[in-house]
């Protein structure tokens, strides 16, 4: 019964570009607490996302299912902005950061104090921030805007960064599935985030509660190879 119901709400999910647990409830006519139960565990098994009351199914297919800027900026606020503020313990002045498109990022870029830093980024938002810096170094990846997520996409970014000798990459990503792996929703993003762990000496992954136990289309890497986690999930929870 769970597993048909399940298998039905992915057939629906499958159709559209997402649905809300009304919805879903409405037409499976059964309660909204099940179908929160049913959507919890397809989560976990890799099936779907879920964002803000809605879930939409993860395609192969699909390489532009995720969220735009400013709704990931809205989401988790309050906790972003405090894992954002503990990653500032990580950093020192001198160092070369790469920092990612994510949101949470964007609160790092924000409580950034002014000292001697090198910033490399794709970010356009933190582009801005930073230019408000008059001692931090700020080095674009350039290439084409990407408006929905406020990020450059650039095709030469291999050869960039070996120009670029990078002390600490920090990032976010979609979410981290139960085997450790990290996800993002397009090529584009999960490239830049893998090309980095490559690059950099370290690397530190600022992650909510919300992402553990959630896959997306695109696989970036592991967490294998991330040298430190800031988050507000438990340890015995992620």
């Amino acid at each position: 019964m769970k597993s048909s119901r399940q298998q039905q709400i992915i057939q629906l999910l499958s159709g559209c570009d997402g649905l809300t647990t009304d919805t879903l409830a409405a037409q499976l006519a059964v309660s909204k607490e099940t179908i929160r139960r049913d959507l919890k565990a397809l989560q976990q098994q890799g099936k779907l996302v879920r964002h803000h009351g809605r879930a939409r199914a993860i395609q192969a297919d699909n390489r532009d299912g995720g969220e735009p800027f400013g709704a990931r900026l809205k989401s988790h606020y309050a906790d972003k902005a405090d894992i954002a503020r503990h990653a500032l313990g990580y950093l020192s002045e001198g160092m070369t950061l790469a920092l990612d498109a994510s949101s949470t990022c964007f609160h790092l870029a924000r409580q950034l104090p002014d000292i001697e830093l090198t910033v490399f980024t794709n970010s356009l938002p933190i582009c801005h921030e930073m230019a408000k810096r008059e001692k931090i170094t700020l080095i674009c990846s350039g290439g084409i805007l990407e408006r929905k997520y406020r990020c450059y996409v650039n095709p030469a970014l291999v050869t960039l960064l070996k120009s670029i000798e990078v002390d600490l990459f920090i990032f976010s990503c979609e979410g981290v599935d139960e085997a450790g792996n990290m996800w993002d929703p397009t090529e584009q993003s999960a490239g830049f985030k893998a090309q980095l762990l490559k690059r950099a000496s370290q690397s530190l992954l600022l992650i909510d509660k919300s992402k553990f136990q959630r896959a997306s289309e695109v696989k970036i890497g592991d967490l294998s190879q991330v040298t430190q986690i800031v988050s507000d999930a438990h340890p015995s929870s992620r």
